[in-house]
């Protein structure tokens, strides 16, 4: 074994990498009108440059902007769909150590679209421009929206039709990813906290108050990533990365993937798999027992969430124990989410989070004789 020329990679990371301050305080400038767009853009483009050099200097082959250009993982790209404008209201989501995210609630205005221009593209274009590697961009999965579109919302004043609003987001989410494809990109990601969510008995409760049952909602998780993704353009490598919750060194969820493995592992047209599994919360590696044999998997051993380095020995051992599940040729390594989900960051410093990388791909290296 040894490393690989395209992905899937042996040593890879989720996306997001902390923001320099250089980057949030000409942020603040920009919206308090004391900063141009064309010096903040400038600002952006230094910050992705410095971005893609430190990823490339600690040896990784999949490489992203690291968020630079994006307030979260997620709310930038969801309200770039046409029909979707924020509302004023806000759903408080509660994270371990007492931290609460203020996720806003979306207004549907409209029939949901892709832009004509798709989303995110020139951001993609520059990043293809710049790097040696593979370009890789992340997207929040479409199953995002069931955080905080309910029926009620959908069916207030566009859609007669529950239903019919997912098949718009499918369908836009779908156009979208082409754009991305055609200014580059041909290593996508989507990202679903909420097929971790299965694991979660609060998630259960909410279901059961919305009259859906858990498998219900893994049928629908399914279906509306297949939408996004199964079409994608030839050549262009999907992944699926499940995590619960990343916000300031902190998590919202816990439980394992034992109620969604059957059926979402083979029906996800993905290529790779990214698993949460930097501690207990995520439960066992049984689940991955459902992988397809031709499926790859990249473990999330190593925490973006604290700055100590995991002992080398224990994460060998804990990839040989994956590996009775799945054959150690379709295994990568990776932190277990991005350090930056949102602009605030988790907690560690430029530095610490750069020693990570680096930690990822030594261990890598050591496994499997390369990236």
């Amino acid at each position: 074994m040894a490393g690989r020329p395209t992905p899937p990679f042996r040593a890879d990371h989720v996306g997001s990498l902390l923001r320099p301050r250089r980057l949030m305080e000409a942020r603040a400038a920009h919206a308090a009108g004391r900063l141009s767009d064309m010096d903040f853009r400038t600002v952006e483009d230094e910050c992705v440059l410095a971005a893609i050099a430190l990823q490339e200097s600690v040896g990784l082959k999949g490489i992203t902007d690291g968020d630079m250009r994006r307030r979260d993982w997620m709310l930038s790209f969801l309200y770039s769909l046409e029909g979707i404008k924020e509302s004023g209201e806000h759903l408080h989501v509660r994270f371990s150590g007492g931290v609460t995210f203020e996720n806003p609630i979306p207004a549907v205005t409209g029939r949901i679209r892709c832009p004509q221009g798709g989303i995110f593209t020139e951001a993609v274009a520059f990043l293809a421009r710049h790097i040696r590697e593979t370009p890789k961009v992340t997207l929040p999965a479409p199953t995002m929206l069931y955080n905080t579109v309910t029926q009620e919302i959908a069916t207030r004043s566009v859609y007669r039709d529950y239903d019919a609003f997912w098949q718009d987001v499918g369908a836009a989410y779908a156009r979208a990813i082409g754009h991305i494809h055609a200014a580059g990109c041909t290593y996508l990601q989507i990202d679903d906290v909420n097929a971790a969510k299965t694991g979660d008995r609060r998630a259960h409760i909410l279901w059961k108050s919305q009259g859906y049952s858990v498998e219900a909602m893994v049928e629908r998780f399914i279906t509306l990533n297949n939408a996004a993704i199964a079409s994608r353009p030839e050549g262009m490598t999907a992944a699926v990365h499940m995590c619960r919750g990343n916000f300031r060194s902190e998590h919202s969820l816990e439980g394992g993937y034992d109620l969604m493995a059957e059926r979402y592992f083979p029906e996800v047209k993905a290529d790779i798999f990214f698993m949460e599994y930097d501690d207990s919360r995520s439960g066992g590696f049984a689940p991955l027992r459902y992988m397809p044999k031709d499926r790859f998997v990249v473990l999330g051993l190593i925490t973006s969430k604290r700055p100590e380095l995991e002992d080398r020995d224990m994460i060998k051992r804990r990839v040989d124990e994956a590996a009775r599940y799945v054959d150690i040729d379709r295994l990568g390594l990776s932190p277990q989410c991005g350090f930056a989900s949102t602009s605030e960051g988790n907690r560690l410093t430029e530095d610490e989070q750069k020693r990570k990388l680096e930690h990822v791909v030594a261990i890598a290296t050591d496994i499997w004789g390369g990236v």
